[in-house]
């Protein structure tokens, strides 16, 4: 009878083991999965942003009738190995100066095209904000479980590595430029 209860609590141990072990990793399973479908958001909306980015472009030279580039390597954003950050960033830069020129010629800033362009793109820029602070939202709880006991065994023996915040910050290295406003 001894040995039946010895047994007994060997598999309720194991069972129980398992069943946290899977939990865990079910836990990992959810961040990883609301992170990258969040990433496919940010990536489908900077792809739109872009696209019409090019439309306000070609509708301004064609407004002023010039050849001359307006924004410098717009064609080269898709072309180049760059994250979704710097395509951020380099979008953002993009719309502020179409921005700036569009402020500087009636004939644009009158253009329905554009303005409809323009409204879009503030929308997009509404949509990336809230998946960014999404995202990072869901990082923060994701390095927090890589940190965290018994969370921690579980991401080693899983090899899950902490994550960037979508703007590039590691506040675990002694690079403090990697912090931009």
């Amino acid at each position: 009878m001894k040995l039946w209860m010895i047994i007994l609590i060997v598999l309720v141990v194991i069972f129980a083991l398992v069943l946290i072990i899977n939990i865990i990793y079910n836990k990992f399973q959810d961040f990883i999965i609301k992170i990258n479908e969040v990433e496919g958001k940010i990536d489908e909306t900077l792809r739109d942003k872009y696209d019409d980015l090019l439309k306000i472009n070609n509708i301004v030279k064609e407004k002023i009738n010039t050849d001359k580039e307006i924004i410098d390597d717009i064609e080269n954003i898709k072309t180049d190995e760059k994250t979704s950050f710097e395509v951020h960033r380099l979008l953002k830069d993009a719309f502020n100066k179409l921005d700036f020129i569009k402020n500087q010629y009636d004939e644009v800033n009158k253009s329905e095209d554009v303005n409809s362009l323009f409204s879009e793109i503030n929308e997009m820029d509404e949509a990336l904000s809230a998946y960014i602070k999404y995202y990072n939202e869901n990082i923060v709880d994701y390095n927090t479980y890589i940190r965290k006991f018994p969370f921690n065994i579980i991401g080693i023996i899983l090899k899950y590595k902490e994550k960037q915040f979508f703007d590039n910050k590691d506040l675990n290295d002694e690079n403090i430029k990697d912090f931009k406003i």
